[in-house]
């Protein structure tokens, strides 16, 4: 478990050490098991759409989860533009290299946010009790506070990123569960 720490960049830099110091093996499997639990839970069972990740190599990897859930529900991804973050239809034809190298979809209408059931997130750090520590840019703590948003907020991570702690501010978002492994 990671310390407390008062500063967050310290705090991101603890947490992204301690990923790295798995190998990529570990990281497919354990994503592979923190999906697993995520597939089995109620209101992802229940949701008609729901909004993933398109992973960075540091992050609990998610196409796995992406292809098995498109082909039941409507899978929705993020896509940046400027300082904001909308989500968008994921289609695997129409997929590109985005924002900070990320793979976006490419659909022209963003999903109004009211539509989500349910959201995966990535962090860099969460407590058990679903703070959560992101990148630093905020857009989804923006975005989770947007007027109609709804949705169950479910945070991923590795075991290695749970913190004892997390010094929260008034914008940050709080999930409703964390599940790791």
């Amino acid at each position: 478990m990671l310390p407390y720490y008062k500063d967050k960049l310290e705090l991101r830099r603890a947490a992204k050490s301690a990923v790295r110091a798995l190998s990529d093996e570990q990281r497919r499997f354990r994503s592979s098991l923190i999906f697993k639990n995520i597939l089995t839970l109620e209101p992802i069972k229940s949701a008609k759409t729901v909004a993933l990740y398109a992973s960075l190599p540091d992050e609990v990897y998610s196409m796995e989860a992406i292809e098995a859930l498109n082909t039941q529900k409507v899978v929705v991804l993020p896509r940046v533009a400027g300082n904001e973050m909308d989500f968008y239809r994921y289609n695997p034809e129409q997929m590109s290299v985005g924002a900070f190298g990320i793979s976006e979809p490419q659909d022209k209408l963003p999903i109004d946010p009211a539509e989500i059931d349910v959201i995966i997130v990535p962090g860099v750090a969460f407590t058990s009790s679903g703070k959560r520590c992101g990148r630093g840019k905020g857009y989804y703590d923006k975005y989770l506070s947007a007027e109609g948003f709804r949705a169950t907020k479910i945070g991923v991570c590795f075991t290695e990123q749970i913190a004892e702690d997390i010094a929260t501010e008034p914008h940050d978002i709080i999930m409703d569960c964390v599940i790791f492994g």
